[in-house]
């Protein structure tokens, strides 16, 4: 028998992070979003309130064994543009989700999925990417790598010239891989870059590593990352910066992470959203951290699809 060494540090140990059953999200905010200022907000969460009361509902009915657990959250877009103030505008956002009987427990900034505490989260998630050849692809387009452009199946063929004595090839539709009968192509552009190199992430991306991050699937070299911090309204910063990526606005919220996300949005988020399920469907998530959740889905006793992409849920109210 021949013993086997191993160096500990050639076995990185994947950190665990609490989870509830469900993490609800009541919203997004962008800049365009709060030119109706506080009338805007208070007809959005009006929208929100009765789908988040079916959400709790639905995971109740589901729920055995004691209490469903269910946190809150919100998204602030501070990545693409910086508008107002954390101390001016958060507590607004909380003072109109309390008038429509909604409670927010966390908030994070949305540059947090790009960067957060100096992890470089979306970077980390684009290396995760593995692209789903479709059968018969021939590796014409670059990889996703150099292209920063992701599609759930084969693109069209680029079109040919006739060359000496042949025709042109013709004209060749898209097609989706696992299309039913037929097809719904998505081309996703992940990124774009400057003169300098200096990359920008599109607004897909980073609401799939917002995702990632909900479903406690994100880690750097092992350990948990976008990790919540407390914070009071009485302490709030007036620079985004200086706001910790996620906050804990709730003591009481029950975990951040999640075995399931139900996202709450506006109708103009659908779009978004089924870019944000290609990206999903091709990211090789950590090993680690599905293993964990997957033994603790076994002793809860709370099915969770297999599928991390399944695992998210959303409900698109519409717009006036």
């Amino acid at each position: 028998m021949t013993d086997v060494f191993r160096e500990t540090a050639a076995q990185p140990r994947t950190e665990a992070v609490p989870l509830s059953h469900l993490s609800l999200e009541l919203g997004h905010l962008y800049m365009e979003d709060l030119a109706d200022g506080r009338k805007g907000l208070r007809r959005h969460f009006e929208r929100v309130r009765p789908w988040a009361d079916a959400a709790r509902a639905d995971l109740a009915a589901r729920t055995t064994g004691g209490r469903p657990r269910i946190s809150t959250c919100f998204l602030v877009d501070d990545y693409f543009s910086r508008f107002s103030t954390p101390a001016d505008l958060l507590p607004l956002v909380l003072e109109e989700a309390e008038r429509a009987g909604l409670v927010i427990d966390y908030l994070a900034r949305e540059s947090a999925c790009a960067v957060a505490d100096k992890v470089p989260l979306a970077q980390a998630v684009a290396g995760r990417l593995v692209e789903s050849p479709p059968p018969g692809s021939y590796g014409a387009r670059p990889p996703v790598s150099e292209s920063g452009w992701l599609a759930n199946g084969q693109r069209s063929p680029a079109g040919r010239s006739p060359q000496a004595m042949r025709r042109a090839e013709p004209w060749q539709p898209p097609s989706e891989t696992n299309a039913r009968r037929h097809s719904v192509f998505v081309d996703v552009e992940l990124w774009d870059e400057d003169k300098d190199g200096n990359r920008t992430w599109s607004c897909p991306f980073l609401a799939a590593v917002w995702q990632l991050a909900r479903l406690g699937l994100l880690r750097n070299e092992g350990e948990a990352v976008l990790r919540p911090r407390d914070a009071s309204l009485g302490e709030l910063p007036v620079e985004w910066d200086e706001l910790p990526p996620l906050v804990r606005l709730n003591a009481d919220a029950d975990p951040f992470s999640a075995y399931r996300t139900c996202s709450v949005l506006p109708a103009r988020f659908l779009s978004v959203e089924h870019a944000v399920r290609v990206i999903l469907d091709q990211t090789d998530v950590d090993t680690g951290a599905v293993a964990q959740i997957t033994r603790r889905t076994g002793t809860e006793r709370q099915p969770t699809p297999g599928s991390v992409v399944e695992r998210v849920s959303y409900v698109f109210y519409p717009e006036p």
